[in-house]
């Protein structure tokens, strides 16, 4: 559902025609590029991504333990409210181990539970990376899409997740356009992630108007769909 109260999401990702997302085996080359290219269009002031996504970027700090100290609340740390654009991870349990405060330039967020440790609070906030609750044991996407508006003045964010993230989303009723890069790809795997992936839970099927349709760069095929209210 669109409100002015938090950012208008797009969800962009690069699928087989049969829906698959890990491209590790793809061999796409410049079709990567394009992606990247297309994904410069809207302008964004954020993009969000997963945990495991995320790895790669955070890197591999080590954790201290804290010998003592006051428990820290469980309150939103702003380090950075003014940058240009933000890096955004859904990290619920505190796993990514941060060895800066920024990917690229673009400032990082990420999104906790509050059942973290204070050490690793106490860890973040010593590295200068933002971080915002998004309930106690569940993450709630409208929450943290409200807090992202409110906290950062975020207006247009780039969902770039797995399937899991994108369906958690996608259930939510949270995602606003579909921008839908077709890899000339037919993978046929099975168990691998597809474009949204929703466990344990019946999803509302959400219908779709076609905004464009066009033929781009290394044989890509861009869909570009509003989610109707």
């Amino acid at each position: 559902m669109r409100t002015k109260d938090r950012p208008y999401v797009i969800c962009h990702m690069v699928p087989s025609i049969d829906g698959r997302i890990v491209v590790r085996d793809w061999k796409l080359g410049s079709a990567l590029r394009e992606y990247e290219k297309t994904a410069a269009t809207f302008g964004a002031d954020a993009w969000i991504i997963g945990r495991i996504s995320m790895e790669p970027y955070a890197g591999k700090a080590r954790v201290p333990v804290r010998k003592n100290g006051a428990p820290i609340a469980r309150k939103d740390f702003v380090a950075e409210r003014d940058a240009t654009s933000y890096a955004i991870a859904i990290d619920p349990s505190g796993k990514l181990r941060w060895e800066k405060s920024d990917i690229d330039g673009e400032h990082v967020v990420t999104v906790l539970t509050e059942s973290v440790t204070d050490d690793y609070l106490a860890f973040l906030q010593s590295k200068g990376v933002s971080y915002l609750f998004g309930g106690k044991s569940r993450i709630d996407v409208a929450v943290v899409l409200r807090k992202l508006r409110s906290c950062f003045g975020i207006k247009r964010l780039l969902l770039e997740g797995g399937g899991k993230i994108n369906g958690h989303f996608l259930a939510a009723d949270q995602i606003d356009e579909l921008s839908i890069l077709v890899a000339p790809v037919a993978d046929g795997s099975v168990g691998t992630p597809s474009l949204f992936n929703v466990a344990g839970r019946r999803t509302p099927v959400r219908a779709l108007k076609l905004l464009s349709i066009e033929k781009r760069a290394s044989d890509l095929v861009w869909l570009r769909y509003r989610v109707r209210q």
